[in-house]
């Protein structure tokens, strides 16, 4: 059993985003000692890990609660769990197109800069279109 501070500091999350996260019910109502502090237990924990992986991978925080509600019966739920999972993959397929596109014109205008005579190629750059 851990209270809320140890939950903090074992996964670097806020005080506020556990409460939070109870208040729309991505954790379910957590127990409470007798003098009404919350008593988190590894399950908790554990969907926690669960929450914050999911949010790493680019999940919002519904799909994360559909996520958690097929995490329920994993095996009826696989072909929605990899509909979701595939959307989120193009997503970030996508995402990574767009940095890869913002970092070969940031080193372009890196570069044009350092050889720049006259004004800055980078400011220019941020200005234009």
């Amino acid at each position: 059993m851990y209270q809320i501070g140890e939950v903090t500091k074992r996964l670097n999350i806020s005080a506020d985003t556990l409460r939070y996260y109870e208040k729309i019910r991505l954790l379910p109502p957590i127990s409470r000692n007798a003098s009404g502090l919350r008593i988190y237990c590894d399950k908790d924990l554990s969907r926690l890990k669960f929450i914050r992986r999911a949010q790493r991978m680019g999940f919002s925080l519904e799909e994360i609660g559909q996520l958690l509600s097929f995490r329920e019966a994993p095996q009826q739920a696989k072909p929605e769990i990899r509909q979701l999972a595939g959307e989120k993959l193009i997503d970030i397929e996508e995402h990574l197109q767009e940095l890869q596109s913002l970092r070969n014109e940031l080193q372009l205008l890196v570069n044009l800069c350092a050889v720049s005579k006259d004004g800055c190629p980078i400011i220019d750059g941020l200005e234009g279109d």
